[in-house]
């Protein structure tokens, strides 16, 4: 472990216990913000002028009580936006949501190793976790991976979505795939048999569903959700009964993203006054 990621840990510590006394800071976000989320963020660029105002304000609320600090290497302007991103697009759906297990998010500059930390040496091929025992409040995050994950359109993974969905997972106390802080009761046996059933198809090639999803339940959850925001469309036609046990889930149908130049097309007219709708 390198000396400065030691120095982090002692102050992820010592600030711990303080976090939920802390009041919420006044956030600006970085200039020309909306151009780096239309540009970047696709389930941004999909809302109505509704929906991005209310993104907006949830990115400020965010960053007022979440520190993003670069190891080894700069946390730039896009990197704030991409991590609060992340954080907000699966609890976009829940208007009061806060993440009260989490206090600080390290950006590595590279994949790193998931038991010391370190982004030298073997077996750096972790992308991004969220910290247990003394790293509890803590989500690492490779920034390469994060930034892919919204670079690719046309993709289903997502890094930083994938620890944000882990840490509503986590919410209730275990890691577990079954999420019942935001599940109503009724639906978590059929989400639980529905889980079980696409596990097994994605082992017997029968999925196109990372086959990373069928490590645990908890993963399938994870790589669900990135699909599910990443490729909204594509996986209500393919899975519709997970698509929508995942509406009641996350609380909101995902907006169709759109690319850059799908965004200056529609904007040659007027587009619908919604495009992501709230459970």
């Amino acid at each position: 472990m390198t000396p400065i990621i030691a120095l982090l840990i002692i102050a992820l510590a010592a600030t711990g216990i303080a976090f939920y006394k802390r009041p919420l800071k006044k956030v600006r976000l970085p200039d020309g913000y909306k151009n780096l989320l239309t540009q970047h963020v696709s389930f941004y660029r999909a809302l109505d002028e509704a929906g991005k105002i209310r993104f907006e304000s949830k990115l400020k609320e965010f960053l007022g009580y979440i520190r993003i600090t670069g190891v080894d290497t700069q946390v730039e302007d896009l990197d704030t936006l991409l991590v609060a991103s992340s954080a907000v697009i699966p609890i976009f759906g829940f208007p009061e949501w806060r993440y009260y297990n989490l206090r600080d998010v390290w950006l590595y500059a590279d994949a790193f190793n998931a038991d010391n930390y370190s982004t030298k040496g073997q077996g750096r091929d972790v992308l991004g976790m969220v910290g247990e025992g003394p790293m509890q409040m803590l989500m690492i995050l490779s920034k390469p991976a994060l930034r892919e994950g919204f670079a690719d359109t046309s993709g289903k993974e997502n890094a930083g979505i994938h620890e944000f969905v882990h840490l509503l997972d986590k919410e209730d106390g275990a890691v577990d795939g079954l999420p019942e802080a935001l599940l109503k009761r009724q639906y978590s046996l059929p989400w639980l048999n529905l889980m079980a059933d696409n596990i097994d198809a994605i082992k017997a090639g029968k999925s196109d569903i990372n086959i990373y999803g069928a490590k645990n339940k908890a993963e399938f959850l994870a790589v669900a959700a990135e699909y599910f925001f990443e490729q909204p469309e594509q996986f209500k036609q393919k899975h519709p009964a997970l698509y929508e046990l995942m509406t009641q889930i996350f609380h909101q149908s995902p907006p169709i993203p759109m690319t850059p130049a799908q965004l200056i097309q529609a904007n040659k007219k007027p587009l619908p006054e919604n495009r992501g709708g709230l459970y």
